[in-house]
């Protein structure tokens, strides 16, 4: 089970709403930015895997915005995938499955899910270990088809350092709790890609100091 269902309140903040559905102030807040991204990066159709899907309120937002995708949310905790599945029935899109239980930190659901043309981690990677976080990228690149897309966004150390009091404070809060936890480099983690036989793409500074890393499945 990945560690992250044991962390600090700082770390997933999500106040409960009508019909189960969670509301996390951050998801709110980089909505657009990560929407954008994604839409820069993401083929016109296929299939969609959001990894960790938390509270839902991305997957809403992002299937909206790009309807030839049919996009599947995931997440490992009931909770939340009740949460999810309540922003879906408002929502009320045809382009968005409901809430799948997957951990992804998990080996072999990749090929239990291939086939997928784009896959999106939103802050997860920082909330779980280095293992953790090698093997999602490993499945990650099973599960794409070729010419596929990993986008993968979060805090991250820039090339081992990290660049901001509030980042320094936040990794270590995290580590407190789990030293095997924490912010990982941005350059081990485009590494880590390359090693699961993803070519990387690009390394995009998104707002607030965090970060988005994309590689592509070669065709």
């Amino acid at each position: 089970m990945p560690k992250r269902l044991n962390l600090p309140d700082s770390a997933s903040v999500a106040t409960p709403g009508e019909d189960g559905r969670l509301f996390a102030p951050s998801a709110a807040r980089n909505a657009d930015a990560i929407v954008a991204l994604v839409a820069d990066n993401a083929p016109s159709s296929g299939k969609a895997l959001e990894l960790a899907s938390g509270t839902g309120q991305h997957i809403v937002h992002l299937a909206s915005a790009m309807p030839g995708l049919t996009w599947q949310p995931t997440e490992i905790d009931a909770t939340r995938r009740a949460s999810i599945n309540a922003y879906l029935a408002e929502a009320a899109l045809p382009n968005v499955a409901e809430a799948l239980d997957l951990d992804a930190t998990s080996p072999g659901w990749g090929s239990q899910n291939a086939g997928q043309s784009l896959i999106l981690l939103v802050n997860l990677l920082h909330l779980i270990s280095t293992a953790e976080a090698r093997t999602l990228i490993s499945e990650a690149a099973q599960a794409l088809t070729p010419g596929g897309t990993l986008v993968i966004y979060g805090p991250f150390m820039r090339d081992d350092e990290l660049t901001s009091d509030g980042d320094r404070t936040f990794h270590a809060s995290l580590q407190a709790k789990d030293p095997e936890i924490g912010y990982k480099s941005d350059f081990d983690v485009v590494d880590w890609g390359r090693d699961a036989w993803l070519d990387f793409a690009d390394m995009v500074e998104m707002p607030a100091n965090n970060l988005a890393i994309i590689w592509r499945k070669p065709a």
